[in-house]
């Protein structure tokens, strides 16, 4: 009797990069006394106080759900969802009079949705979503997903770990060849942990006007960043005065996941300045009919808070970080002086390259699933292995033998700072113990 079949897409999938190590670890018969799992930005920190309020009294009086009754929202999400969102960027200084809030499930939902809205037809080439590589891996996996096109701008990862960006007339000759339908910017950069500063991101902004493409801003980490007296950078501090013609074509995609520590919550938002835009995206995701509104009952707890309190949470956030990701930075160049490491400048991740420490013919992921399946090493007399994720898919490149991400791995800064002290020393002896074997 012959198999039922598979679609051709869903025989070529394979895990995103970001989940291959706790699935490979998942299926270890003998695992080791002890996992560290910097593989995905899963925080792990408790989230803000006043969502944590309602979280835990589901059913007091002034609850929704306080009878049981669990209804849907409009499909653009309920209204206070909506003004916390606004209310987090009114907080930071930017004016939100003019801006149109689609709460979804999720920032991922919002990727999709932005994806669909400004990109040509399915399998066609037209209007490609432009990214810079190295780019979040979701995005790559969801344009696959929806059959649309990408196109990337380089950067090479230099020897001082930074990511620098080529040139704007190099940048504005790829939007001449591919005609892109939207250019997308992580500022606060996942996965490389650099910032961009507000000049960079204005000549971006520019180059959309002038050749009549979308400015999307991936802002789940804005509050995230670790330069003393840096203003905010955003899509939402740019404005006509200075790049006419950009108003009407931003766009950003929020979450709770990251700054408010709500992962599993799965709220974001796609937010812009185009009306038509958000009532056409709206329209999309009526198929959705709505996100979780239980999560939108939590999160709206924000739209509440003032402008001292929601300023002081994101310092506290910015706080906390900071002195840990620059520990661990220092301690793998300490452990191993050859590592290539980049800047912790801004989100919650680092890149290492191990290309000057390695043997020829090294791969990032038989690494991570050396770490997984089998590795282990003794950390203060517990066994212990690492779960990283390769960077192979965080670049959007067909040939294998070309791809910086080979030698390179992004770590989240999202455990313990006991277990993130513990990274270096475990990283950088996992990589010896698997060269001396391979």
């Amino acid at each position: 009797m012959s198999k039922p079949i598979m679609s051709a897409h869903f025989e070529s999938r394979k895990p995103s990069d970001v989940r291959l190590a706790q699935m490979k670890y998942d299926e270890r018969e003998k695992k080791p006394e002890a996992v560290i799992n910097v593989g995905i930005g899963n925080v792990s920190l408790p989230t803000n106080p006043a969502m944590m309020k309602r979280m835990f009294n589901l059913d007091s009086p002034e609850s929704p759900f306080s009878k049981g009754v669990i209804r849907y929202s409009g499909t653009a999400g309920t209204p206070e969802a909506q003004d916390a969102f606004k209310n987090i960027l009114k907080s930071e200084g930017f004016d939100t009079s003019k801006l149109n809030v689609q709460v979804t499930d999720g920032g991922s939902s919002g990727m999709e949705l932005v994806i669909l809205g400004v990109c040509g037809p399915a399998g066609e080439n037209e209007r490609p979503l432009m990214m810079i590589d190295p780019a979040y891996t979701n995005y790559i996996s969801f344009a696959q997903r929806l059959g649309r096109k990408t196109v990337t701008i380089k950067r090479h990862m230099g020897e001082d770990g930074l990511f620098n960006l080529p040139e704007m007339s190099e940048i504005e000759a790829i939007i001449k060849e591919h005609n892109p339908g939207g250019l997308l910017v992580i500022p606060y950069d996942n996965p490389t942990g650099q910032l961009y500063d507000q000049e960079t991101l204005k000549e971006l902004a520019e180059l959309c006007v002038k050749h009549n493409m979308w400015l999307i801003g991936d802002e789940a980490y804005r509050e995230l960043y670790y330069k003393e007296d840096q203003e905010l950078v955003s899509i939402w501090g740019l404005s006509d005065e200075e790049v006419p013609g950009i108003e009407g074509r931003r766009i950003s995609i929020e979450t709770a996941s990251k700054v408010w520590n709500a992962c599993g919550l799965r709220m974001g938002a796609v937010i812009t300045d185009n009306a038509e835009f958000s009532k056409k995206s709206i329209a999309e995701y009526t198929a959705n009919l709505c996100a979780n509104v239980i999560g939108q009952y939590i999160f709206g707890a924000l739209a509440h808070e003032s402008k001292e309190d929601i300023l002081s949470w994101c310092k506290e956030q910015r706080d906390y970080y900071k002195d840990m990701i620059v520990k661990v930075r220092e301690g793998l160049l300490e452990k191993e002086p050859k590592l290539i490491v980049s800047r912790p400048d801004a989100s919650i991740y680092s890149v290492i390259d191990v290309r000057n420490v390695v043997k020829p013919d090294f791969d990032s992921i038989d690494f991570v699933l050396y770490c997984a399946g089998e590795g282990a090493v003794e950390i203060d007399g517990v066994e212990t292995t690492l779960l990283v994720a390769p960077m192979k898919g965080f670049y959007d490149i067909e040939d294998s033998s070309k791809n910086p991400g080979t030698t390179q791995f992004r770590i989240s800064f999202v455990e313990s700072p006991e277990n993130m002290a513990k990274v270096p020393e475990l990283f950088v002896e996992l990589l010896r113990k698997y060269e001396d074997q391979r």
